[in-house]
């Protein structure tokens, strides 16, 4: 069997991967909160578990592997959004899920085994926090349910921040109800006009951190093998998380790999929509751009390191999977995923290397190992004659034949003949004629 390493933030190495039951690997990675459609850093780590929940499966089986990925739908900006459109909170979630899913699916992101909603997990919340109460590692104060910070000894070794760093970080308000500045809310209340449950402490609805910790507990266990997302989360989220699970459960671990991809920027610059940056998976897809070149975007860089995404990266990617996708044109995929491919992929998902093998295999005579290598990591989905010959490509195609028609028209003849070869490149030849241009595959 394939010895996997992955890099564990909690142990700052990369360790081999030992799952606690080789025949039920579980993994779970934080989802969306479903309020508006999702940009392309949250497509990240989507992208980046999906290469990992398609390695184990590759490695252990598929049926022996269970990954979980949640959806958060209570949350005051899905509270906001519903307010404004006068409508209730189910229909906004449900309308953002939908989609959540539909653009994942874009960039051929499998479906996890199992997607969990927050808010249909609010008897196991409500037994978690009367257990953390018990235990003396939480309080009632006022209607809420907060976590007591120093009931917990090694509380805050996943971020190693320092104490101050912890109550400034918190993200929580500094109530004068809370015992200690770094307490966090498990349950506030909600006022009338907002959506609540009824709990033993008043009408109220649940805090971000708890919800993971439950979903957890009731589809994977108190212990579980890798729990992913971004770097983003390590601290408050996964953090209490810790605090959460671990002090219900008696101390009993967790989580044994904590894994987290790096930040992503846009042009060089944090993504923001005042800078006029901002891209959507949605919208990028509905622009034309193949989801295949958008997921190959993503995985150009190590899962780990920072990732700077641009169109012009999109466009390059692109054209990368037009080469593999001419030449296994007509090819039948191997029956063995290449071991270069594995390999790469084994050593902390080194995605890079994983590329340049399959780049390596772009040849007539390696064409069948590097449809196989391809499609196990999520590319060369479609037949090369749909490729080529797509909605989106057409339009684009059409695009440069128009702007080529207008090129030689004010005789600029460089520009119409370095058209004619960016097309040539990608497999498309131009054939003019008396009824004007037409265009077909090489």
């Amino acid at each position: 069997m394939t010895d996997i390493r992955l890099y564990n933030t909690l142990a700052r190495e990369k360790q081999v991967f030992a799952p606690i039951d080789p025949k039920n690997v579980r993994m779970y990675v934080c989802g969306p909160t479903v309020w508006d459609f999702a940009h392309i850093g949250n497509a990240r780590p989507v992208v980046v578990f999906d290469m990992l929940f398609r390695l184990l499966r590759h490695v252990y089986g598929e049926e022996s592997v269970t990954y979980a990925r949640n959806i958060t739908d209570i949350d005051d900006k899905i509270m906001k959004r519903a307010a404004d459109e006068g409508i209730s909170i189910d229909v906004i979630s449900d309308r953002y899920a939908k989609a959540y899913g539909e653009d994942m699916g874009a960039l051929h992101a499998l479906d996890p085994s199992i997607k969990p909603k927050a808010t249909e997990h609010l008897p196991e919340m409500i037994a978690m926090m009367q257990a953390l109460i018990a235990k003396g590692n939480a309080y009632e104060a006022e209607g809420h349910v907060m976590f007591h910070v120093p009931s917990m000894e090694n509380y805050g070794r996943l971020s190693r921040h320092s104490r101050d760093e912890l109550v400034a970080g918190a993200r929580v308000d500094v109530a004068p109800f809370k015992r200690d500045p770094a307490d966090f809310v498990l349950w506030k209340p909600s006022t009338d006009d907002q959506p609540g449950w009824e709990s033993p402490w008043g009408r109220g609805r649940p805090g971000w951190h708890l919800e993971c910790s439950c979903m957890i507990e009731k589809h994977l266990g108190e212990t579980i093998d890798i729990h992913g997302g971004g770097q983003d989360l390590i601290f408050p989220h996964h953090e209490n998380e810790i605090a959460q699970s671990e002090c219900a459960h008696g101390g009993h671990t967790f989580v044994n790999y904590w894994m987290h991809n790096g930040y992503l920027t846009v042009d060089g610059e944090k993504m923001s929509k005042s800078l006029g940056n901002f891209h959507t998976v949605h919208d990028l897809i509905a622009d034309g751009h193949a989801g295949e070149a958008l997921r190959l975007s993503l995985l150009t860089a190590h899962y780990r390191q920072p990732i700077d995404f641009s169109l012009d990266s999109v466009a390059e990617q692109k054209r990368r999977l037009d080469k593999w996708y001419r030449v296994t044109d007509g090819v039948t995929a191997a029956a063995d995923v290449p071991a270069s491919v594995i390999e790469a992929l084994a050593d902390d998902l080194n995605t890079p290397k994983a590329l340049a093998a399959l780049d390596a295999l772009a040849t007539p005579e390696t064409a069948a190992e590097l449809k196989a290598g391809a499609q196990f990591m999520g590319f060369l989905q479609a037949e090369a004659a749909d490729w080529f010959m797509g909605e989106g490509d057409a339009s684009a195609i059409e695009a440069l034949i128009e702007e080529r028609i207008n090129a030689k028209k004010s005789k600029d003849f460089a520009r119409a003949d370095a058209i004619r070869a960016e097309l040539l490149a990608q497999g498309i030849i131009l054939e003019d004629g008396p009824g004007g241009t037409t265009w077909r595959k090489a």
